[in-house]
């Protein structure tokens, strides 16, 4: 700060939606926060996406004033902010009481008891979003209907597209690497103006952070340039949804070796990983809620459109909602492919890493692997995913592994402001239901 001459820094912490809430802070302010921390109201636990105030929680609300809560600086996560003149920008995360539900919090635990079980963590996340030629300002005038894509066609990793607008590419890879979320590949995917990018693999909670900037950053650069993107599960009928897979590796925190790969078993998988799987698989039911947390989520999660319907795992097959990567003893892992883009990624991958550690606790056997189409096969009742968000959260409710892993003020919490969001949209007059009935009924 001394040697950039800054008069101050950024801070910013993530909600239960993921979003990036923040400020400016003054140079003394923050030298001083460093130390003791700092209160940021406790509003942002307790409001939904829209900043509209939960009425179901007992954290926070009218009945406790909206105090401010303590947030500790997390020191190691300085980032430069590229086009803001030498500008860092730090994380925070809740303390208190707040720390049990702070996303990066329930994290961070489940991440310890890994530790605790004498491994160490390796996850990475990959997002699909699309791109358009609308501005905030736009896409409301238009009531978000006939947006116009950055570009049309299906074009999956098209040359041609990524060439034609390589100055959007380089500048999102050269932001990514500035600010220590690197790209690993970055690609057109199928449809108008959509892409993926696999960001690098690390440390659990690190890996989280990244993902969880990159989303963001990825929108303020769209919205630079006079575009926006998209993280969306499903904005559109016609198009595929918008996947957010977590990958996830296991190491002995000893030797660093990997856990996940002996080399005489079918397929390389451990018997650690065996039991990883079968945990993440027991679970999914269970835990949806964390990991499709967004009513729109559930759109994606139909047959034919590349997401799993079922609790289903096989070995490279990206038909089942877990798909075991076989590898080297580096980089063998399990793919979780239930997710999409909408995730909060800290409360995403505490989900699918606390399930796969209840897993190892439990040993528990996963199904026989799919081979083949996981749409056409038949599932006992056990593996069926949730339908609905309010269906999702009354299911994490009533989990008591949930609670086991997460503890019951961030499982009570987090249901409740889900099925908050479902009473929201129950609100809404759909165009589908103008279109059905405003005249024949």
């Amino acid at each position: 700060m001394e040697a950039r001459g800054l008069s101050s820094v950024k801070i910013g912490v993530f909600d239960a939606d993921g979003i990036m809430r923040g400020k400016y802070m003054s140079r003394g302010k923050f030298l001083s926060a460093l130390d003791a921390g700092f209160g940021f109201c406790d509003v942002v636990l307790g409001w939904d996406s829209r900043d509209q105030l939960y009425d179901n929680v007992t954290y926070t609300g009218w009945h406790t004033g909206y105090p401010d809560a303590p947030v500790r600086i997390v020191p190691e996560s300085a980032r430069d902010v590229p086009f803001e003149g030498g500008m860092v920008l730090f994380l925070g995360e809740f303390a208190g009481a707040a720390e049990a539900i702070c996303p990066r919090g329930v994290l961070r635990r489940v991440a310890a008891r890994a530790e605790d079980m004498g491994f160490g963590v390796k996850g990475a996340c990959e997002f699909e979003f699309f791109l358009f030629e609308e501005t905030p300002h736009t896409v409301r005038e238009k009531h978000y209907r006939h947006l116009d894509c950055i570009t049309p066609g299906f074009f999956g990793y098209s040359m041609l597209r990524s060439s034609v607008h390589a100055e959007f590419y380089h500048e999102l890879l050269e932001t990514a690497e500035a600010m220590n979320f690197p790209i690993e590949g970055l690609h057109t995917e199928t449809g108008p103006g959509v892409l993926e990018a696999a960001i690098a693999a690390d440390e659990v909670v690190a890996a989280a952070d990244k993902a969880a900037l990159f989303k963001t950053f990825t929108k303020v650069l769209a919205q630079r340039r006079g575009w926006m993107a998209t993280f969306m599960a499903k904005w559109s009928p016609d198009w595929p949804g918008q996947s957010g897979h977590i990958h996830l590796s296991l190491q002995d925190a000893k030797s660093t070796k990997g856990v996940f790969h002996d080399a005489e078993k079918p397929h390389a998988i451990s018997d650690t990983m065996r039991h990883f799987i079968g945990g993440q698989q027991a679970l999914m039911p269970e835990l949806l809620a964390m990991v499709a947390p967004t009513v729109n989520s559930y759109t994606r999660l139909i047959p034919g459109f590349w997401a799993p319907t079922e609790a289903s795992w096989g070995v490279e097959n990206r038909t089942c909602a877990l798909r075991a990567i076989p590898g080297s003893e580096k980089s063998q892992r399990v793919e979780y492919r239930v997710s999409a883009a909408d995730i909060n990624p800290y409360i995403a991958m505490a989900a699918a890493l606390g399930s796969g550690l209840w897993g190892i606790e439990n040993r528990i056997e996963p199904d026989a692997a799919i081979e083949g189409n996981a749409y056409d096969r038949k599932f006992p009742a056990k593996r069926a995913l949730p339908r609905t968000l309010m269906e999702a959260a009354a299911r994490l409710r009533k989990s008591a592994p949930a609670r086991a892993l997460f503890g019951d003020a961030f499982v009570d919490h987090f249901a409740a402001s889900r099925e908050w969001e479902m009473r929201e949209f129950r609100k809404a007059i759909t165009d589908w239901e103008m279109d059905r009935y405003f005249e024949i009924i």
